[in-house]
């Protein structure tokens, strides 16, 4: 059988992520034009979730730099959100937003509904959607 046709179980014992059906729709709006590189999204998701310091639901990549033409430059920062985050699930049951959106010192970190976030990412560059 196709891989792409199989569907996905809870309980198969070969599938190692776990079926998010609550978290479909909600996400993380990232406005990485504006990050700093700081990675305090990284340090709050390892201690929120007892994570080792290689490990995290959230990795800040540098991009950069280099040279395009005479006065531009690529050098960006940008959050990328591994396998391991699950939207801090036990944070948001108690009505917070994920340790990540919390403790992000530039702001560029948004949690909502999909489609409120996708709304927000009208027209705007530099801007990723994230829906673990």
């Amino acid at each position: 059988m196709r891989l792409s046709r199989m569907q996905p179980s809870k309980t198969h014992p070969c599938l190692r992520r776990k079926v998010r059906e609550d978290m479909k729709t909600h996400g993380i709006l990232v406005d990485y034009k504006w990050c700093s590189g700081c990675r305090s999204c990284e340090m709050a998701c390892q201690m929120e979730h007892g994570l080792p310091p290689h490990r995290s639901g959230v990795k800040v990549l540098e991009i950069g730099p280099w040279q395009i033409d005479g006065e531009t430059w690529q050098y960006d920062y940008q959050p990328v959100f591994t396998d391991e985050c699950d939207l801090c699930k036990e944070r948001v049951g108690k009505g917070k937003t994920p340790t990540c959106v919390k403790h992000c010192q530039a702001f560029i970190l948004e949690y909502g509904e999909v489609d409120d976030l996708v709304a927000k990412m009208n027209g705007w560059k530099k801007r990723s959607l994230i829906v673990p």
